[in-house]
């Protein structure tokens, strides 16, 4: 039997697919965006007009790819705004957002800590798995982490950065999260986000610096992993979420995919 679809039903499913491609490509053209998702890019085109009218994505300049467009006018590259994130957020945010706030004040920050460490414990603990059967590879157990995480909700994707064959504590693979399922409540609560640097230093067995994050209104979660020369050892018992000034010298790119 066959059951028709109402065709406003049919667009707005289509316009939701566009929204959740860009959170994982963006920035990211209309052109890209059609031949992910099989559509003509006037179709795409008019999906973010009406996208970018509900302030749900906004324009921004893409990262610089090395290959000349030649003279006019740069195509146009959308990433999702703070409401379009909101929107692809669960509706028990709110409720999650009272629950934190009363244990910060009954129990104090290490309370939130603690629960963020135990919250993402659960994660790594199932990644784990995973990572091990990746191997011992670097670029392999990225990978691996890459899947668990977009299966999860992430929007994650990865791409390697700086001389692959060099030693320098430069090179490396950027780990990018296009969307974060905890990001209302790590723009409030950073051990949210500590925790989970932490937990991916573990999991790849190096340590890696976060250089950018969605909570902090950046359009996309980097992470900085090494695979040149391993960085000093950090002390304490968890490896710091934020690497000395002097160590920082690799700039997140906008979005990526490998």
């Amino acid at each position: 039997m066959n059951i028709a679809v109402a065709p406003q039903v049919l667009e707005s499913r289509t316009r939701d697919r566009v929204l959740k491609v860009t959170s994982e490509r963006g920035p990211v053209t209309a052109a890209t965006l059609a031949e992910e998702l099989g559509l003509t890019t006037p179709a795409v085109r008019r999906h973010l007009e009406n996208l970018e009218e509900a302030g749900l994505i906004v324009e921004r300049e893409q990262a610089p790819t090395g290959v000349h467009r030649g003279r006019g006018r740069p195509a146009r590259a959308y990433v999702v705004s703070d409401a379009g994130h909101q929107a692809l957020d669960s509706d028990y945010d709110h409720l999650a957002m009272e629950a934190l706030r009363f244990l910060s004040d009954e129990a104090g920050d290490g309370a939130v800590r603690r629960f963020a460490e135990q919250r993402v414990a659960d994660l790594e603990q199932r990644y784990a798995a995973e990572l091990a059967d990746a191997g011992t590879s670097p670029a392999a157990r990225v990978d691996a982490l890459v899947a668990a995480l977009t299966r999860d909700g992430f929007a994650a994707s990865a791409r390697p950065v700086g001389e692959q064959a060099s030693p320098s504590p430069f090179t490396g693979i950027q780990l990018c999260q296009g969307h974060c399922p905890v990001q209302a409540a790590a723009r409030e609560f950073p051990q949210f986000c500590d925790a989970e640097t932490d937990a991916f230093s573990r999991l790849l067995g190096v340590h890696v610096q976060r250089l950018a994050t969605l909570a902090h209104g950046d359009h996309v979660c980097t992470t900085f992993v090494p695979t040149g020369a391993s960085p000093p050892a950090a002390t304490g018992t968890h490896p710091p979420s934020t690497p000395p000034a002097t160590t920082t010298a690799v700039t997140p790119t906008e979005g990526s995919t490998r």
